[in-house]
């Protein structure tokens, strides 16, 4: 497993996204488990949860209570294993996402993610979305209190801007460590964040990095993206696997963290690191 750089913490350049095995659809808890495991196996060291990550309002913080037992009863060590939770975006229980970034809100909410998670610190937490009642510096600030104060050890944000890239590296005093944001083959109008953690060395964590394959694959999609299974075709490896080494060529703080909910497919994804593109490849993905 080729390794990436977050805050100083070596991870997999590969990342396990929990989403998938805690909202609607999702699978029961032994193949969510099996799953998780089979992530570990693969040397993934990079795990990303939320407390939003739930169906019903009375399940706050499934996935992360998840993720802890797929850790408890891994039987090998884990301690090398980085967890990423959020907390800022809510779920009623109605299917509807909704935000709160009040400072007081996202303190209280990291120390119920800690309890879930088993762990007196959290290793990295990220401030999930803008909330636009409360102004972006007060809420990144109780970030910053939190980092000051032991209860993280990582700072993160998600769904952020270049200003807001900006103005929270500013609050965290240079300590800024990752930024979250969608990106895929469909969705690359976060190429300028990208870009951006790449000048500054901060990782860049891609959410829902296969969206554009899988719809593609599915039916679902009507956009042309040939070209990554035309390359799949040529490497004889599935064009997720693709997708990701497509992804990670794009700079050196890439770390997607594509979302799964079966064994194989985070074991298929586990393996784009292997997968080399020359530039050409890259630079016709690029453009498709």
């Amino acid at each position: 497993m080729q390794l990436r750089t977050i805050g100083g913490r070596s991870v997999s350049a590969i990342g396990l996204g929990g989403m998938p095995m805690s909202i609607e659809g999702r699978p029961d808890r032994e193949r969510s488990i099996a799953t998780i495991h089979a992530a570990l196996d693969a040397g993934v060291t990079l795990i990303d949860t939320a407390d939003a990550y739930h169906q019903f309002a009375d399940e706050v913080g499934h996935n992360e209570e998840l993720i802890a037992e797929a850790l408890r009863t891994y039987g090998a060590d884990t301690s090398g294993v980085l967890v990423a939770t959020k907390g800022g975006h809510l779920r009623p229980g109605d299917g509807s996402w909704t935000k709160d970034g009040r400072p007081e809100y996202l303190k209280e909410a990291v120390k119920a993610s800690a309890k879930r998670l088993g762990v007196d610190a959290i290793g990295l937490y990220q401030f999930h979305r803008p909330d636009p009642k409360v102004p972006y510096g007060d809420s990144v600030g109780a970030i910053r209190d939190l980092l000051d104060e032991g209860v993280i050890e990582l700072a993160g944000i998600s769904n952020a801007n270049p200003d807001q890239i900006r103005q929270a590296n500013d609050i965290l005093g240079g300590r800024l460590v990752s930024v979250q944001n969608q990106f895929s083959p469909r969705f690359r109008s976060s190429l300028p964040e990208l870009e951006l953690c790449a000048e500054l060395g901060i990782a860049f964590l891609p959410w829902s990095p296969l969206g554009g394959i899988s719809l593609a694959r599915s039916g679902e999609l009507g956009a042309d993206f040939s070209a990554f299974q035309e390359v799949a075709d040529a490497h004889g490896v599935s064009p997720f696997r693709v997708t990701l080494a497509w992804e990670l060529a794009l700079a050196p703080v890439v770390v997607p963290i594509p979302g799964a909910s079966r064994p194989q497919s985070i074991t298929d994804s586990a393996q784009a690191t292997e997968l080399t593109l020359s530039a050409d490849e890259v630079a016709r993905l690029s453009a498709a």
